[in-house]
């Protein structure tokens, strides 16, 4: 049973009408077979209206099966923005992936989802490489992160969809494919000068230290030397004594990530950590 919207199930429900909206109705509502549930999705996918958006995002909160259906059905309906991004919230893993690329279709004129992909899209997950080029363009993160208004919400967020760009080659556009690459690490190095050191940012500084040298994916950033001058950025933001002390206080409060960072980026020379500094361009 295909999980994903299908041709002859569509030109069936629209040829019933109401006769498969009501079907779709009961089967999502009362049907306790996998089958029989993903079956009445894809009738409303096909043929429901706004009244069935609460079913198709209760439904929907399932989302590794009925995600694709769910984010769909949604999607083509009025004024489907809201409901989705109700769902995206609520979800993870594959189901989440097909509800944010329905958003950023929906993205462009629609402030709301601009503003959810700018800061919320990506969560963590390896998934995200499915989207996060997509994310990028949709929301217009180079205008968003180059302009004056970008609060630190958006700069914390574009730091991970960059990191997820530097090794999602198989999966989604990368970094060395993405147009607007060089502009939006310049704008972010600025962002976070301005802005400070915080554990997170360390952190992301450091994994994009890391993936844009010679330890990244090559498939994903080389040529390699093309990131030279941002690479030595965060290097030199990571070397000051600010950040330095910032990652050593998160060190002694077991903070997860510089835990991790602390005992897997020996090859940067962290100075936070002990280390020699990794070499600049400039030696």
């Amino acid at each position: 049973m295909p999980i994903h919207p299908n041709a002859r199930i569509t030109e069936a429900a629209l040829r019933a009408g109401a006769r498969a909206r009501e079907a779709g109705r009961w089967l999502v509502r009362y049907g306790t077979d996998t089958y029989d549930v993903v079956v009445g999705l894809a009738l409303l996918a096909a043929v429901g209206t706004v009244h069935d958006i609460p079913y198709v995002q209760t439904i929907g909160l399932l989302s590794c099966t009925f995600g694709p259906l769910a984010a769909h059905a949604i999607e083509r309906l009025p004024d489907g923005a809201g409901p989705l991004l109700w769902l995206a919230d609520r979800v993870a893993g594959w189901g989440r992936v097909y509800v944010v690329e329905a958003l950023c279709r929906l993205g462009d004129g629609d402030p709301d989802v601009q503003r959810w992909l700018l800061r919320r899209a990506v969560d963590g997950d390896f998934l995200n490489g499915y989207f996060a080029g997509k994310v990028a363009e949709a929301a217009g993160l180079h205008e968003a992160l180059t302009g004056s208004a970008a609060d630190a919400e958006t700069v914390d967020h574009a730091g991970r969809l960059v990191h997820v760009l530097t090794y999602c080659q198989g999966m989604g556009m990368t970094l060395a494919r993405y147009p607007h690459a060089e502009e939006v690490l310049a704008a972010h190095l600025r962002h976070l000068e301005q802005l400070g050191p915080s554990p997170s940012r360390y952190y992301i500084a450091a994994l994009l230290a890391r993936n844009l040298g010679e330890s990244g994916d090559e498939g994903s950033v080389a040529p390699i030397r093309r990131w030279q001058t941002y690479r030595d950025g965060y290097l030199a933001l990571l070397d000051q004594e600010d950040w330095c002390e910032t990652a050593r206080s998160a060190l002694v409060a077991e903070d997860r990530e510089i835990v991790w960072l602390a005992e897997t980026a020996s090859d940067l020379g962290l100075r936070a950590f002990g280390g020699d500094p990794a070499p600049s361009s400039e030696e």
